[in-house]
């Protein structure tokens, strides 16, 4: 199945979750956000939130300072 991951297209499982696009890109940033199609993806959701085909996902790292 096809979704966009950061601009990018990826073929990724039917069945994989949030929280298997983060092992599988290897994004273990705490302050990491993720949003889906727009729409942010709170933390507490990602071992439930199942990928759909055609999904544009998005992993932002905060940047803090100044």
């Amino acid at each position: 199945m096809k979704v966009t991951v950061n601009g990018f297209i990826e073929e990724v499982e039917p069945s994989f979750r949030i929280a298997d696009l983060i092992e599988a890109f290897d994004e273990h940033d705490a302050a990491l956000i993720i949003e889906v199609n727009g729409r942010f993806v709170h933390p507490a959701r990602y071992n439930e939130r199942v990928v759909q085909a055609g999904d544009r996902i998005e992993f932002i790292h905060p940047a803090f300072g100044g």
